[in-house]
């Protein structure tokens, strides 16, 4: 049976886009940030799925807004926030204190100072479990939602990556320090600060692994605090559990919701107000999508268009 040539010639155009695409992010890539074979792995990865199998493809096209959010935040070490805001380090520390300090013997600490004197074996290990979960969960519930709901799939894969830009913006019109870096550097701002596992070393320690340790030597800024969009992804995925009646797994995300959010104050990544800052983000994604795509004519129409592409 012959192929119809114009589809033929379709299929030439996208081999010679998704190859120029390709060669222009490792390229972008290089000269960016830096040559890693992380960058490598993305490419031949994608170029996998999308010509071993027609499923393959759909699978990997649908994941394509991960991917971006995923090259967005790579690309972010180019061009780190405090070249184009003053940090802040004080102004959070003492808000954060006023708001939620905690006093100990007619001392007032922060909720992270509190905790980095009440440290224990089981909250250490318990804390680092939920923490590991920011990544793993979200995209796991994406690919469950692929299966079962495209429309829905794409409905939270533009949430999460909504929450994640207006993230991005705050750090760079709000750049602030990290609860651990005041406690090592005080409130003097020393730029290029490598990044660190904070609390989370404790579970590296006690398990014997370096698993924080190899995530945070990877951070794309130290001083990108506000908001916690740690505390912004299980939420996300909790709403659109709920939505989807997923039965009792939204135990399991509500309890995997609440525990990222005490770890990352319990480990001193956060504080309370970056947290809420970070719930601030995932709320106004939630609702801001579904309207833009419910009054913007354009936008209802791509989204049909992207669930016709896949589905």
């Amino acid at each position: 049976m012959k192929k119809n040539p114009s589809s033929v010639n379709i299929q030439a155009k996208a081999v010679l886009l998704i190859v120029a695409f390709c060669v222009l992010y490792l390229v972008l890539s290089y000269y960016l940030v830096g040559f890693k074979m992380e960058q490598v792995y993305l490419v031949l990865l994608f170029n996998t799925l999308y010509f071993i199998s027609k499923p393959t493809r759909k699978f990997v096209l649908g994941f394509l807004i991960f991917i971006v959010f995923w090259v967005i935040f790579d690309f972010m070490k180019a061009f780190p926030n405090y070249r184009f805001n003053t940090v802040r380090t004080s102004s959070l520390y003492f808000a954060e204190k006023k708001l939620f300090g905690i006093n100990t013997n007619g001392t007032t600490l922060t909720p992270n100072e509190y905790w980095l004197l009440h440290k224990t074996n089981f909250l250490s290990i318990l804390t680092g479990i939920f923490y590991l979960c920011w990544v793993p969960v979200p995209l796991i519930f994406a690919g469950w939602l692929f299966f079962k709901n495209k429309a829905q799939f794409f409905y939270f894969s533009f949430t999460f990556l909504l929450a994640n830009l207006i993230g991005f913006v705050i750090y760079y019109i709000y750049p602030a320090a990290p609860p651990w870096y005041i406690q090592q550097y005080g409130f003097t701002v020393h730029f290029n600060t490598p990044g660190n596992s904070a609390g989370l070393v404790k579970f590296d320690e006690l398990l014997r692994v370096s698993i924080f340790k190899t995530l945070y030597q990877h951070s794309s800024n130290v001083f990108a605090a506000m908001p916690s969009l740690h505390s912004a992804y299980p939420l996300i995925v909790l709403y659109y559990g709920i939505r989807n009646k997923v039965g009792l797994t939204n135990i399991l995300f509500a309890v995997i919701t609440l525990g990222i959010w005490f770890s990352s104050v319990y480990n001193s990544h956060h504080y309370i107000l970056d947290v809420l800052a970070g719930i601030g983000c995932a709320a106004t994604a939630i609702i801001a999508f579904p309207l833009i795509v419910k009054n913007v004519h354009w936008a209802n129409v791509k989204m049909q268009q992207l669930i016709k592409v896949v589905s």
